[in-house]
C-alpha cells in the first residue's frame, strides 16, 4: 500500500478509487461483500455507496484493495499486533498482589537449579524466570478466550467511497493545509508527504508551521518561497534541515546549495523592514548558526538580509514590539502599551486579562480591544472567549501544557476582573464571533457531540481512532471499560507500566491498579510484562457498575527504558464491553478510542472517566503528559500532581460545539442547506446535507 493511500484511507475514512472499466468486471459484487464481511472483524463496514462502487469493478482488484484497505483499518485501530496479556485467562482468574509474588518465590525457590544459586539478601524480581514473561504463547491465549459475541454495541466505522487517489490526496492536503488550528507532529509530517505530490496550494495558509512545509516544497520545486514574516524564512530553513518547524527545539542546519541560500537570502531581504527587525532577537542564536550557513556577505545585493544578522549578533540594535511593550508596561504606562498593541490585534487580546489588571483604566482597554477585535483571527478570538468565560469563577488551579501535552498545575492567584467589564468582553466577543461564523443552513446537532470541544489546538493531539480535543466530554456506552497499552522496543530493554488511580467526588479517597495492585473488588490488571523486544500489552478490566470511586485516571508509566516517542510503537485505548460479552482480551470491534504515544514525559495521563450524579459515565479527554523520573515512575508517586491536573481539567468551562450551535443559531441560517454534526458520520446522508465529525470540525473555526 502507498503511504498516501493509507494515508486517506486512516485520516478521512474514504477509500480512493477510479473509475470503473468499461467492460463487465466480474464477480465484483462477491468480492465486496466479502472485503464488508472481513472489515466488520475490524469494527468497520463499507457504506451502501461503496459496496457500489466496489461491485462495478473486477473481482481480482477488489481483492487487492481490500487487502490494503484491511491493512490500513486494522493498523488504525490497534490490531496489526498480537496483544498478549500475562495472565492467559484475563481477565480471569487474576490472583491477589500477595498471592501472585508469594506462588513466584515459592517456584522459583523449589526449582532444581535454584538449590545450585547464591542468593543474595535483597533479590530483584526480574531474577525470577516467570516474571514479567510470557509464560505461554498467543495461540495458547486464543485457544482460552471464546470467540467475540456480537452484539449491538459493537463499534461500526462506515467507510465512504472517494475519487481518484490524485484527488483525494488533494482534498486533504488541502484541508490539513488550510487548517485554521495548529497541526500535530504527526499532521505536520503527512502534510510534508502531501505536499510532495500536490503542487497546487489552498489560497490560504494561516498557520505559520504550514506555511513553512509548503515552502519546503516550493524551494525543492525552484519556486520562490512565500513570506512575510523574517520568522517565516528560519522555519522554512529548519524545515530544508529537518529540524523544528515550531520553533520549539534547536535545529542542526545543514549545509545549503547555492542555489537555496540565493533563494533564502532573496526571500529574508524582501521581508527585512526595520520593523520587522525587532523579531529577530527573539531567535537570536539560531539566526546566528544560520548565518553560518547562508554567509550572506557573499550575496551584497541582499543588504537587508545581511541586517537580519547584524540584529542577530548584536552590532544592529531592533528592539520588538514586545519589548516595547513590557518596557510601557514595567513603568506603570498602560495606555502606552495598549497604543503600541492596538496594531497588532493578536497580541492585544491575548494580553487583554493582564491589561485590564494592569491599570485603572480597564475599560479604556475595552475600547480599544472592542475596536480592534475584527484584525484577530478567529481562533484568538475563541481562545480569548474560553479564558474570559473561566474568569467568572474562581479555579482549583491552572493548568499549563506545551504543544507535547506536557503538564504542570498552579495555584490560580490572579486578581479576580471587573464582572461589569468582563460581562461586556464577553458580549464583544460573541458578536464578532457570531458575525464570522458561516451560513451552514439549518444546523442539526446530535445529542453526544455536544460536549465536543472546538479544536483550538492540535499539537498535544496525536491522531487515531475515536480522537477529540482536550477538554471534551462523551458519553462510556458500556458496562465493562478496558485500557490496554501496546509498546515495541527500539534498541534496549523497555518496561511500560499501565496503572488506574481511582478517586472520589472531592478528588480524594486515593485506590489504584497496578502492577503493585493487581486487584480491587472492581478492577482488574492483567499482569506485568517488564520488556518488549516483539510487544507486550497490558489491561485494566473495570466494571462500572461495581466502581466505588466516581473518577478514574488511566495512566501509562515509563518504569524504564525508552522513551515513548523513543520506541519503535507505542500506543494506548480503550474498548467496552457488555457484562456478558466474552471474547480475547483485545477484540478490535469494542475499540473506542486508541492513539499513538509520544512526546517527552514519562507518564501519560490520556483520558478521565468521571460518574455523573445519575450514575452515566463520561470520558474527559486530557491528552497531557507528566515530566516524571527518569525510571521506576508508578502511581503512588504521582498522585497528588495528576489529581490536581485533572480536576483543573474537568472544573474548566471549553468552548465546545454547544456553544458553537447556540451562535449558529444566533446569527440565523438560509432556508435549503442543511449541516449535521455529529460524532460519526452515518452511513446514509441525505443528499444536499454536510456532516461535520470532530475530524473536520476544524473546517468550522472562522478565519
Amino acid at each position: 500500500m502507498s503511504d498516501l493511500e493509507s494515508l486517506v484511507i486512516a485520516r478521512r475514512l474514504r477509500v480512493p478509487l477510479d473509475d470503473p472499466p468499461a467492460t463487465a468486471p466480474g464477480w465484483g459484487e462477491v468480492a465486496a461483500r466479502q472485503l464488508d464481511a472481513a472489515l466488520l472483524s475490524a469494527g468497520f463496514t463499507c457504506s451502501p455507496a461503496l459496496l457500489g462502487r466496489l461491485s462495478e469493478l473486477p473481482g481480482a482488484t477488489v481483492l487487492d484493495l481490500g487487502v490494503r484497505v484491511l491493512e490500513a483499518v486494522r493498523t488504525l485501530v490497534g490490531d496489526h499486533v498480537e496483544h498478549n496479556p500475562y495472565f492467559v485467562d484475563f481477565p480471569a482468574n487474576v490472583p491477589g498482589t500477595l498471592e501472585f509474588w508469594a506462588g513466584l518465590l515459592q517456584n522459583t525457590l523449589l526449582a532444581p537449579v535454584a538449590a545450585e544459586r547464591d542468593w543474595p539478601e535483597i533479590t530483584d524480581l526480574l531474577d525470577f524466570p516467570a516474571y514479567g514473561r510470557h509464560q505461554h504463547t498467543y495461540a495458547d491465549l486464543l485457544a482460552a478466550h471464546a470467540e467475540l459475541v456480537p452484539l449491538a454495541a459493537d463499534r461500526v466505522t462506515v467507510l465512504e467511497p472517494g475519487g481518484s487517489l490524485e484527488a483525494e490526496t488533494r482534498a486533504l492536503f488541502h484541508a490539513m493545509a488550510g487548517s485554521e488550528a495548529p497541526l500535530a507532529e504527526e499532521d505536520l509530517a503527512a502534510l510534508r508527504l502531501l505536499a510532495a505530490h500536490c503542487p497546487d496550494e489552498p489560497e490560504r495558509v494561516p498557520m505559520r508551521e504550514n506555511r513553512a512545509v509548503l515552502n519546503e516544497a516550493r524551494l525543492a520545486a525552484g519556486r520562490p518561497p512565500l513570506v512575510d514574516t523574517v520568522t517565516d524564512v528560519l522555519r522554512l530553513a529548519c524545515a530544508c534541515s529537518g529540524g523544528d518547524v515550531t520553533l520549539s527545539a534547536p535545529t542542526r542546519f545543514r549545509s545549503f546549495r547555492r542555489a537555496e541560500r540565493r533563494a533564502l537570502l532573496r526571500a529574508l531581504d524582501t521581508v527585512a523592514t526595520p520593523a520587522a527587525l525587532g523579531d529577530v532577537p527573539r531567535h537570536r542564536e539560531r539566526w546566528k548558526r544560520l548565518g553560518e550557513r547562508l554567509h550572506p556577505h557573499e550575496y551584497p545585493r541582499f543588504p537587508r538580509a545581511a541586517q537580519v544578522f547584524e540584529v542577530a549578533r548584536g552590532t544592529r540594535e531592533a528592539a520588538s514590539l514586545d519589548a516595547r511593550v513590557e518596557a510601557a508596561l514595567s513603568r506603570g504606562r498602560v495606555p502606552d502599551a495598549v497604543a503600541l498593541l492596538a496594531n497588532a490585534p493578536g497580541m492585544l487580546l491575548r494580553r487583554l486579562d493582564h491589561l485590564l489588571r494592569a491599570g485603572p483604566s480597564a475599560r479604556e482597554v475595552l475600547d480599544v480591544a472592542a475596536k480592534t477585535a475584527a484584525g484577530a483571527s478567529g481562533r484568538v478570538l475563541l481562545s480569548l472567549r474560553e479564558h474570559l468565560g473561566n474568569r467568572l469563577a474562581p479555579a482549583p488551579g491552572r493548568v499549563f501544557a506545551n504543544r507535547h501535552g506536557r503538564a504542570w498545575a498552579a495555584p490560580d492567584t490572579r486578581p479576580p476582573l471587573d464582572r461589569a467589564v468582563l460581562s461586556e468582553a464577553l458580549a464583544v466577543l460573541d458578536e464578532e464571533i457570531t458575525r464570522r461564523l458561516p451560513d451552514l443552513g439549518e444546523v442539526v446537532v446530535d445529542p453526544d457531540m455536544l460536549g465536543v470541544a472546538l479544536p483550538l489546538s492540535g499539537k498535544a493531539v496525536a491522531p487515531g481512532l475515536g480522537m477529540l480535543p482536550r477538554g471534551s466530554l462523551s458519553p462510556v456506552d458500556g458496562e465493562l471499560l478496558r485500557f490496554f497499552v501496546y509498546w515495541r522496543q527500539a534498541a534496549r530493554r523497555t518496561d511500560y507500566d499501565l496503572s488506574a488511580l481511582m478517586l472520589d467526588d472531592s478528588y480524594g479517597a486515593p485506590a489504584h491498579v497496578s502492577w503493585t495492585n493487581y486487584r480491587t473488588s472492581f478492577a482488574r490488571y492483567s499482569g506485568d510484562l517488564v520488556a518488549a523486544p516483539d510487544g507486550a500489552s497490558e489491561f485494566i478490566d473495570i466494571r462500572l457498575a461495581d466502581a466505588t470511586r466516581s473518577i478514574i485516571i488511566p495512566q501509562v508509566h515509563i518504569y524504564a527504558g525508552e522513551a515513548f516517542d523513543e520506541a519503535a510503537e507505542a500506543f494506548f485505548g480503550y474498548m467496552t464491553r457488555d457484562a456478558e460479552q466474552r471474547g480475547r482480551p483485545f477484540e478490535p470491534r469494542t475499540v473506542r478510542m486508541k492513539s499513538d504515544l509520544r512526546g517527552s514525559g514519562r507518564v501519560a495521563l490520556p483520558l478521565a472517566f468521571l460518574r455523573d450524579g445519575d450514575g452515566a459515565w463520561r470520558v474527559k479527554w486530557l491528552h497531557l503528559y507528566l515530566r516524571g523520573h527518569p525510571g521506576f515512575n508508578q502511581v503512588e508517586g504521582n498522585r497528588v500532581t495528576a489529581s490536581l491536573l485533572v480536576r483543573s481539567i474537568v472544573e474548566r468551562e471549553y468552548l465546545t460545539v454547544g456553544y458553537l450551535a447556540d451562535r449558529l443559531r444566533a446569527k440565523g441560517s438560509a432556508a435549503g442547506r442543511t449541516t449535521r454534526l455529529t460524532l460519526a458520520a452515518p452511513a446514509e446522508v441525505p443528499e444536499g446535507t454536510r456532516v461535520v465529525t470532530p475530524a473536520t470540525l476544524h473546517e468550522l473555526i472562522p478565519a
